[in-house]
């Protein structure tokens, strides 16, 4: 039986000058109706998806788009109908969005997304809405590099930090954490710990990320945190990362890295075709710099991650 081309979905993520996101609440008599969304419409033949957004905002919100960026893509399957969701964050534009179409709109926090009730396909977008575009890897071999590397981490404004201090002892794990929590929560920043880190069970962390090894022997998300991330290499890796609900992955080597000098890189169009499979956010690791943000979220990336990359003075 031949699957039904699914219905192409743009969708978009629109955001004030504050972070806040508008979503707009679905009319009861439409498809998920009495749902709230995220503004959008149908790609029509031959159409792209960036002019398939701005005349679908354009006539629902009355606002003229300026800006825009790939945020992710997600595939679903209703009992009634396939759709694929192509959405985007649009950054700039013109005019007050209005309910031209009846419907009710407000703005909300990313944080307050998930007071609201969804299509379910529309959770993993909550997800990437939330997350930012950066993702800090923290290593190191004493208590004092630490938090040095940590300090220059925050105040470059990176708001997602992974300790992947393996080298230390669960002694100096515990008091690593003592004092980097405080600073992380003043800058407004999360701190998850490696899977890999002595104790990391025992650590007052905002989430955890697992290896590729840890990811593969769970059969369910872990709870009890903020976030959940895992590292990824391959399809197998993404797919069990999906099928236990992570909130999202880094997926490596994109690029070639001195660490690795044998592992061949994926490149950016297998990376493209990976993350295209899952309805993740990912982000794209090894050998990325800062300038590589605008091309791995071009290739679908939420954003970029590394462990070098956003040290520089």
């Amino acid at each position: 039986m031949k699957t039904k081309t699914p219905l192409h979905v743009a969708v978009g993520v629109i955001k004030d000058r504050e972070g806040n996101i508008l979503i707009s609440l679905r009319h009861q008599s439409s498809h998920q109706g009495g749902l709230w969304e995220f503004p959008g419409g149908k790609v029509e033949l031959n159409e792209s998806v960036e002019h398939a957004l701005t005349r679908e905002l354009k006539e629902e919100l009355g606002i003229a788009v300026q800006a825009l960026m790939p945020l992710i893509k997600i595939k679903h399957q209703y009992t009634d109908v396939n759709v694929l969701l192509d959405v985007w964050t649009v950054t700039l534009f013109l005019g007050n969005p209005l309910g031209c179409e009846g419907q009710k709109i407000k703005w909300v926090s990313p944080e307050r997304l998930i007071k609201h009730s969804f299509p379910k396909a529309n959770y993993p977008i909550i997800t990437a809405a939330r997350l930012p575009t950066e993702y800090a890897i923290l290593n190191g071999e004493d208590e004092d590099e630490l938090l040095i590397k940590l300090k220059i981490i925050l105040n470059k404004g990176i708001k997602l930090i992974q300790a992947r201090i393996k080298a230390i002892s669960a002694k100096e794990v515990k008091q690593f954490f003592k004092l980097a929590t405080p600073l992380c929560e003043e800058k407004g920043a999360y701190l998850l710990v490696n899977s890999a880190v002595k104790c990391a069970d025992k650590v007052n962390a905002d989430g955890i990320h697992l290896t590729s090894q840890h990811l593969l022997a769970l059969k369910q998300k872990p709870t009890g945190y903020k976030w959940v991330a895992a590292s990824c290499h391959n399809s197998l890796e993404l797919q069990h990362a999906e099928q236990i609900g992570v909130d999202f992955v880094v997926l490596a080597p994109v690029l070639p890295t001195k660490t690795h000098p044998g592992v061949s890189p994926l490149g950016w169009d297998s990376f493209k075709i990976l993350t295209n499979n899952v309805n993740l956010p990912v982000f794209a690791l090894g050998g990325m710099q800062q300038t590589d943000k605008p091309i791995a979220q071009k290739f679908g990336a939420q954003g970029i991650s590394g462990i070098t990359t956003f040290l520089s003075q």
